[in-house]
Parts: structure tokens; C-alpha cells; sequence
């Protein structure tokens, strides 16, 4: 008698998900109506009755592999149906940007996803509970993130029936980071430069933003450059698209070696009582310090840390040395303009 030809049927897709139920079937070409007992591979199938049908109630990863049947009768058998090989695989949660650990106000997409169902019809659950008002979309859109959005996040999906719940994926909302600001030295060497370095710590995925008192300097990579001119300097991070932006660093005065600046006495500036100057109407970016004197001849002190202003309109320049007095004799401020060569 010749062999009959066998077939496994089995759903339409080999790619079966964690926690679902699949059934599997042996087929008997014109073996319709007959009495046949059919032998199952993997040979842990064989434990419950012989049938033609056989069902895998939650599906494991112990449940992946390949699978074939054959079936006797008066003690012959057909020929083995060729193997057919099942793919177990669980639903994921992917986060876009990838980092776990995102910050105060920025956005982040949490996705679920489901290897080799693509195409098919799924319903999502999602974990936390807050999530289930979105629950029929793969996606979540985490708008402005705050503390209480930090957490375990994981989903499941549903076609015929549930998969099992994917591992959890943490996400850590942390307070809007500063970014900070290095130097190598604090004067610029005759013919040299300083290295800057300005970092977000505890993260990645940052550019970095320069600026000087002059212009806004240039992004970088690597969040490093070298200066050759003195002057005042700062920075913060972005990334992400819409950047999203760190607090600015505290800003690094560069002192430089060479003379790169000269002082201009204000008008009146040669000497007052008054700790103050008014500045009007002024049309760019510049710095002023000023200094005291006093006797004949006159004793000066140092200059005093430059205070920069950023636009136009009226400004009150304070001078630092209000009222210092030595014996009966106060010292006269003097206000200077910081000009570019």
C-alpha cells in the first residue's frame, strides 16, 4: 500500500506570541473517515491523546520549534509532513529617544511593539493604568514629562488572544539639568588658548551651545573648544527635535595675557562722589568696570569685575566701591567703557 501524504496545518503565520493559544493540525490526504492514530514531533506532544488536533495553551518559549506529524493505521504509516517551524516571540516597549532617563519638560514616545505583526488588527493594554485611555494605539505620546510620568512601563497585545505582558521598560523623569562650564586655565597665554569644556552630567545625546558676551558662538558635539580671546563665556545643551534645552551654565571669565582690550573713560567719568552711572540709549553689547582714586597725587585701586550689557535702552552701572574710606578721605569712582581694539 503506498504511503499517504501528510500535512501540518497550522495558523497562517509561524510567528506565535507568549501568553496566546495556537492549535495545530494533522492532515491525512484521502484519509477521510478512517481510524488513524497520528505521532506528534517534538515528542512532548504525544502525552495527550493521539489526536489529530493538537492546542498550546499559553504559549511559552519552551513551545518554539519545529513541528511535524505522521499518522499509522494497521500498523503502517504515512509519511512524516514536512517541518514547520514556530517562532515565539512577546510584545516589547521601546522608547523614542531610546533614553531611560529624560528630564523635566521634554517629549518622549512610548511604543509598543510586536515582532512579525505587522499588518494585523491588534488592540493594546498598557501599564500603568493611567495609559488605558489610549488603549486601542501601539503608541503613546509623553508631552512636557514630569516626575509623576516616571515609572515601569509595559503592554500586551490582543489579536485572537492576549499575548503575555512584556518586560518593563523604567523610565526616570529627573529635574531640568544645568549645564556646566570648565577651564583649563583663566588667562589666555601669549600666542595660546584656553579649553573650554561644557557637559550635562549623568546623560547623553547632547550638543552644546556656545556663547560669548560678543555672539552666539557655535554648537558642538563634543561639547569642547579652544578660546584665544579673552572675554566672558557660557553654554547649555540641546537635543532632541524640537530641542529641548538645559538651564545655562554659570558663565567663565577669560582674562588674556596680551592686551586685546582698551579702557575708555565715560564722559563726567573723571571723578564724582557718586557710586552710579547712567548709561543711555546705548545700541550694542559692551562691557564697564570702574576704579576709585583719591589724593594728590592721586592712589588708585584695581578695576573692578566688568558687567556687560546685552541691549539698548538705559542702564545703571554701580560701582563696588560705595563709601570705602580710609581716615576722612572717600575714594572717587571712575567709570570705563571696555573697548575692542
Amino acid at each position: 500500500m503506498s504511503l499517504k501524504k501528510t500535512k501540518l496545518v497550522i495558523p497562517s503565520w509561524t510567528q506565535i506570541y507568549r501568553g496566546t493559544t495556537v492549535t495545530v493540525r494533522c492532515e491525512i490526504h484521502a484519509g477521510e473517515g478512517a481510524q488513524w492514530t497520528y505521532e506528534w514531533k517534538p515528542a512532548k506532544l504525544n502525552t495527550p491523546p493521539t489526536s489529530s488536533v493538537y492546542t498550546i495553551n499559553r504559549v511559552t518559549e519552551s513551545d518554539g520549534g519545529g513541528y511535524s506529524c505522521r499518522g499509522t493505521r494497521s500498523s503502517s504509516w504515512t509519511e512524516c509532513s514536512d517541518i514547520i517551524t514556530l517562532r515565539v516571540t512577546g510584545p516589547t516597549v521601546t522608547l523614542q529617544p531610546s533614553w531611560t532617563q529624560i528630564y523635566s519638560g521634554e517629549t518622549v514616545i512610548v511604543r509598543c511593539e510586536i515582532q512579525g505583526g505587522e499588518g494585523a488588527q491588534w488592540t493594546y493594554e498598557w501599564r500603568p493604568d493611567k495609559l488605558k485611555t489610549r488603549q486601542i494605539y501601539s503608541v503613546y505620546t509623553i508631552s512636557r514629562a514630569t516626575k509623576a510620568d516616571s515609572g515601569g512601563y509595559s503592554c500586551r497585545g490582543r489579536r485572537f488572544s492576549w499575548t503575555e505582558w512584556s518586560d518593563i521598560t523604567t523610565l526616570t523623569v529627573l529635574p531640568k539639568p544645568k549645564a556646566e562650564l570648565r577651564a583649563d586655565r583663566t588667562a589666555v597665554p601669549v600666542g595660546g588658548s584656553v579649553t573650554l569644556t561644557c557637559s550635562v552630567i549623568s546623560s547623553s545625546g547632547w550638543k552644546y551651545y556656545w556663547y560669548t558676551h560678543r555672539k552666539s558662538y557655535q554648537i558642538l558635539t563634543n561639547g569642547q573648544i579652544s578660546v584665544s580671546e579673552g572675554g566672558l563665556y557660557w553654554c547649555r545643551g540641546g537635543r532632541g527635535e524640537p530641542v529641548y534645552y538645559t538651564e545655562w551654565s554659570k558663565s567663565v571669565w577669560i582674562d588674556t595675557t596680551e592686551k586685546s582690550s582698551s579702557y575708555e573713560l565715560l564722559p563726567d567719568g573723571s571723578g564724582t562722589a557718586q557710586d552710579s552711572y547712567i548709561i543711555h540709549g546705548q545700541t550694542h553689547t559692551a562691557g564697564y568696570v570702574c576704579r576709585a582714586g583719591r589724593g594728590d597725587p592721586e592712589y588708585h585701586t584695581d578695576h573692578s569685575q566688568p558687567k556687560f550689557v546685552w541691549s539698548a535702552g538705559q542702564f545703571v552701572s554701580l560701582c563696588p566701591f560705595n563709601k570705602l574710606m580710609l581716615g576722612h578721605h572717600f575714594y572717587s569712582p571712575r567709570f570705563i567703557k571696555i573697548s575692542s581694539p
